[in-house]
């Protein structure tokens, strides 16, 4: 892999929270980037990134370069929610400047926001798992209406007017949700601020320099290659970045232990005491669980994701803080050694229900406590170490390649 030149593409290989966010503020502190581009996602990302001078934010919708005052670029592939952008842009001081915006963006609204809350609040104890910020619905309820709010429509009063009340017909009402001029109004406000472009603007970033890639959660939440159903409506893997630019490298990130939010198979779970001051219990993602570091989902994840040309190994400082925590090379599944994940048909969620099935009753097998931890994961997933973390700032990471400058 090389960092000194050429587009990157930031992916966590694992459930989300692997610390996507301080590797592309990393990046972006140490080299020149053109522009971060989010592909994936929306509102519901939760990117931490904190400054050497403990300035701290959770990124959602802006690229976590934007401290660096790096431009972030939300692609057709990301749901903008309009009334959480402007709030995060309100935190950060309104960088509107610094962002650019796909027309062809989907439009997440307050009304696909509380069908999401209540539809996970029926599942009760069958929970999936939600963010609850209605992005799943927002791409549900494009997939049978051709007329989904999309970006460009806040530069249209009449045309938004209309999207969004057939959002709210479908899906309404909801008593919580502001009356629709109320939301017309803030959307058009939005669109007042913001740069909403054509998909010629992304050719003419990846033309100028080098971008930066930003995913959203994890592969091991892909809508076609997660544990179905505990996933999410995205594609996590490397496939929409491919389908932006025609040459990138791809980098996957990985914590040097095991983490999930809520409901779903986490074979590795275990009492570890490594509390987190930006993971907690959510009120629709559950309870944040943690496990010792899981190289058989993981090998999965790369081979899934179409491989991966370095790696990323985050929270290196958690080993020496957690004595218990052990690396994972194999599964016992009723009795047998499993150490490998064979994936399934592209698109076949019967097949991943088979796997989520079977994750449920498998249990760790051979555990490890290597000198070396991020030499041993590059070693078992079979790829090159690139960049090491212990911690949340740009000065906790090493860099085992020059980044462009």
């Amino acid at each position: 892999m090389n960092l000194s030149g050429g587009h990157v593409a930031v992916v966590d290989l694992g459930y989300g929270d692997a610390g996507k966010g301080t590797v592309v503020d990393a990046l972006c502190a140490s080299g020149r980037v053109t522009a971060v581009i989010r592909f994936n996602g929306g509102a519901q990302a939760a990117h931490n990134v904190v400054m050497p001078a403990g300035r701290h934010h959770t990124f959602a919708q802006f690229g976590s370069g934007t401290f660096h005052g790096v431009p972030t670029h939300l692609s057709r592939f990301v749901v903008v929610d309009p009334l959480a952008l402007a709030a995060e842009a309100g935190a950060l001081g309104n960088p509107f400047h610094l962002l650019t915006i796909d027309g062809e963006a989907l439009l997440a609204t307050p009304w696909h926001r509380a069908a999401n809350q209540v539809r996970e609040r029926r599942r009760g104890r069958a929970r999936h798992g939600s963010c609850g910020m209605g992005v799943g619905q927002t791409m549900e309820y494009a997939l049978s209406h051709v007329d989904a709010p999309r970006a460009a429509d806040v530069l249209s009063p009449t045309r938004l007017r209309a999207r969004l009340a057939a959002v709210r017909d479908a899906l309404g009402p909801f008593d919580d949700v502001p009356p629709l001029e109320d939301v017309v109004d803030a959307f058009l406000a939005f669109g007042r601020a913001v740069s909403i472009v054509d998909s010629g603007h992304l050719d003419r970033l990846l033309a100028q320099g080098r971008c930066v890639f930003e995913g959203a959660q994890g592969v091991l939440l892909d809508e076609w290659r997660g544990w179905h159903p505990y996933t999410t409506w995205s594609t996590t893997t490397f496939a929409n970045v491919a389908a932006l630019c025609p040459s990138f490298e791809r980098l996957g990130v990985v914590r040097a232990y095991t983490t999930r939010h809520g409901a779903g198979p986490l074979v590795t779970e275990a009492p570890l005491d490594l509390p987190e001051a930006h993971n907690g219990v959510g009120e629709w993602q559950g309870a944040f669980r943690v496990g010792h570091f899981d190289a058989v989902a993981h090998r999965y994840a790369v081979e899934v994701a179409g491989g991966v040309d370095g790696l990323a190994v985050t929270h290196l400082d958690a080993p020496p803080r957690a004595p218990g925590l052990r690396i994972c090379t194999s599964y016992d599944l009723d009795g047998a050694r499993w150490e490998h994940i064979r994936p399934g048909p592209p698109r076949d969620l019967a097949y991943q229900a088979a796997l989520t099935a079977l994750l449920f009753r498998a249990r760790p097998g051979d555990l490890e406590s290597p000198d070396d931890w991020a030499g041993r994961i590059g070693d078992l997933l079979n790829a090159l170490v690139v960049l090491e973390s212990r911690g949340p700032r740009s000065s906790d990471k090493l860099f085992r390649l020059p980044v462009a400058v």
